[in-house]
């Protein structure tokens, strides 16, 4: 029998993530603090834990999936948290998004505790989180990674040992960068064929064959054509990201422009009140700029 694992977050990711955990063979022990997700799990057949001290007093493998950095550390670091319940031995698997330096931080003060952290964040949103197909970029020990990678494997598809505490978190700043920056080239491209007469939807069909092909392209751009702005990642944890890209360039002196013009787009749809569409969105903001809707036709 497969030795149980805990699980604190049980959310927009965590949720799907828990549940393919389950079908795999995992017993499974979570928690959150919204108890209606928590409560599907437990008719599922996950158990329930009323903190997170609780879920991480019996077990050698912990997963966290929460909003930000103030969130993990509480979660992990604070009252009733699963430092306090933790065991010597075990792994506690941060698959947040969040600072490098706050993974390090965590990683070192679980050091005393005998435990181990992975910083694993990932990439491929609901849906992949749903297929467990996603991307999951992982720092840590190499040892520590070989021993946990059979239940990851159960998450997703690409998974990539980057190197020591924090560098999963720098791969996925990466990851935002490159994804920020291919939402807003998808939306140009799209308003500009519109506005310069051309069907946007035949535009992105033939794009999808040549070199501009992307999925991004073929996955966010038909949701702009379609005008479904549904979450599959929320805008609100995109800009938190991108956030967490520009801090650490002003920390090294690293020039981002393009980075920090999405910024500027992301705050734009915050005052649209747009935080918890998908980030795809982001064309509707473009769209009030150039006066056009890219509807096919």
């Amino acid at each position: 029998m497969l030795k149980p694992i805990g699980f604190v977050g049980v959310g927009f990711m965590g949720k799907p993530m828990a549940r393919n955990l389950m079908r795999a063979g995992y017993p499974l022990v979570v928690h959150d603090k919204n108890r209606g997700p928590v409560q599907e799990l437990v008719a599922e057949g996950a158990k329930e834990a009323f903190s997170p001290k609780e879920v991480a007093q019996p077990l050698e493998t912990i997963f966290t999936s929460l909003p930000d950095d103030k969130i993990v550390e509480e979660v992990v670091l604070g009252k009733n948290g699963i430092i306090e319940g933790i065991k010597s031995g075990a792994v506690l698997v941060e698959t947040s998004t969040i600072s490098p330096t706050t993974a390090r931080k965590i990683a070192e003060k679980l050091v005393p505790k005998g435990v181990e952290m992975l910083d694993a964040p990932l990439s491929g949103g609901v849906v992949g989180a749903e297929k467990a197909t996603l991307s999951i970029m992982v720092g840590g020990k190499a040892e520590i990674f070989e021993r946990v990678l059979p239940i990851l494997q159960k998450l997703g598809k690409n998974i990539t040992h980057i190197g020591d505490h924090g560098t999963g978190q720098i791969a996925k700043a990466a990851n935002q960068i490159i994804v920020a920056l291919s939402i807003d080239a998808v939306a140009e491209a799209l308003i500009f064929a519109k506005k310069a007469g051309a069907d946007p939807a035949k535009v992105r069909k033939a794009l999808l064959g040549g070199f501009a092909q992307s999925r991004v392209l073929e996955e966010h751009g038909q949701r702009m054509l379609d005008r479904n702005f549904e979450p599959g990642g929320k805008m609100r944890f995109h800009q938190k990201d991108v956030g967490i890209v520009l801090s650490i360039a002003r920390e090294l002196g690293i020039y981002l422009p393009g980075t920090s013009m999405m910024m500027d787009l992301w705050n734009a749809m915050t005052a649209q009140g747009m935080l918890d569409w998908d980030h795809s969105a982001l064309v509707k903001v473009l769209e009030q700029m150039s006066n056009t809707e890219v509807r096919p036709g």
